[in-house]
């Protein structure tokens, strides 16, 4: 949903005249990313791209940012919120403040290569038909990242819920991505009940459902570092948030025999990998590793043993 001003939150006065014509509207949320957010703002006011404006979320972070953004960055439409509200609602929080005709989401842990913007604002203009596109994201020692995907998660068991999308692209990364204010108008923002992870996935099937493609422009480069929100997670903590948000993507979206029989399988595995890692551990060389993966299918064993239809998926790993 689209929502402005709602919960405690703190906005700084702008700065940017509000009458200057803008052709797309920046939005970055940031939790504890003041070390990255730096590098992010530099090169988005580095790049030739003129008519934009830029809006920081800032999810109540305890380190430096705000006073960094207030400081350093006045040209910033900063809006401070006093408890951290996820990344889908704090994109809605400013969605209709919004005055470009293009909306382009990107991650503060990002560096955006010069004229990447404007790439992605004429591959937009040249493809009408297309509601949202992501550009190609590196490391920062330049190796490729994972940009988009062909396939939403658990597609293979689905029956007819996936029919009749427009193009073969179904998701992109939500870490940098460009799409039509209208079309984000029609569609009602992001859904507010994924937290962090299965948002980006949400919103491109539902921009298909409208009826619009989701593009790829690997001409336009943006460095990802990756990961920089959950740094402080434990594998538990991080496997279960992503194995819940893409639970909750299963039940909204696809018919109840189906999300069975994905739980099914998804029980199965994890009870044969469970078992097999346990065995082998004491033989393995990298057993941290190991370790990892034993941590991810007990989140799985246990979430896909737990899932309800009648009760909504635990805030919090527990």
């Amino acid at each position: 949903m689209i929502t402005e001003g709602e919960g405690r939150q703190m906005i700084i006065p702008l700065s940017a005249p509000e009458n200057e014509a803008v052709e797309v509207s920046v939005i970055i949320v940031s939790y504890n990313a003041a070390d990255w957010l730096r590098v992010c703002l530099d090169s988005i006011a580095a790049d030739p791209e003129g008519r934009k404006e830029v809006f920081v979320v800032d999810n109540a972070s305890a380190d430096e940012s705000v006073a960094l953004l207030k400081q350093s960055y006045s040209w910033v439409h900063l809006l401070a919120n006093e408890e951290n509200r996820g990344f889908g609602a704090a994109n809605n929080q400013v969605l209709a403040r919004c005055r470009g005709k293009f909306v382009f989401f990107l991650n503060p842990d990002t560096k955006v290569v010069a004229g990447s913007l404007r790439k992605l604002i004429s591959f937009m203009e040249a493809n009408p038909s297309i509601g949202l596109a992501g550009s190609r994201l590196i490391s920062p020692e330049e190796e490729p990242q994972e940009s988009f995907s062909n396939r939403y998660p658990g597609q293979s068991y689905t029956t007819t819920e996936l029919t009749g999308l427009k193009g073969s692209i179904a998701w992109v990364l939500g870490a940098s991505m460009i799409a039509r204010a209208e079309v984000l108008r029609q569609v009602r923002g992001f859904d507010e009940d994924f937290f962090l992870y299965g948002e980006e996935q949400d919103l491109c099937l539902r921009i298909r459902r409208a009826g619009y493609e989701i593009g790829y422009c690997p001409e336009a480069v943006v460095v990802h570092l990756g990961g920089h929100s959950e740094r402080t997670s434990t594998s538990l903590e991080l496997w279960t948030k992503k194995t819940r948000a893409e639970y909750q993507f299963y039940k909204k979206h696809y018919l109840r025999p189906n999300v069975e029989r994905i739980l099914r399988r998804e029980f199965i595995k994890a009870c044969w990998r469970i078992a097999t890692l346990n065995l082998s551990l004491p033989f393995v060389r990298n057993r941290m590793r190991a370790k990892e993966k034993l941590a991810k299918y007990r989140v799985i064993y246990k979430e896909s043993k737990c899932f309800s239809y009648e009760e909504d998926l635990p805030e919090s790993p527990g």
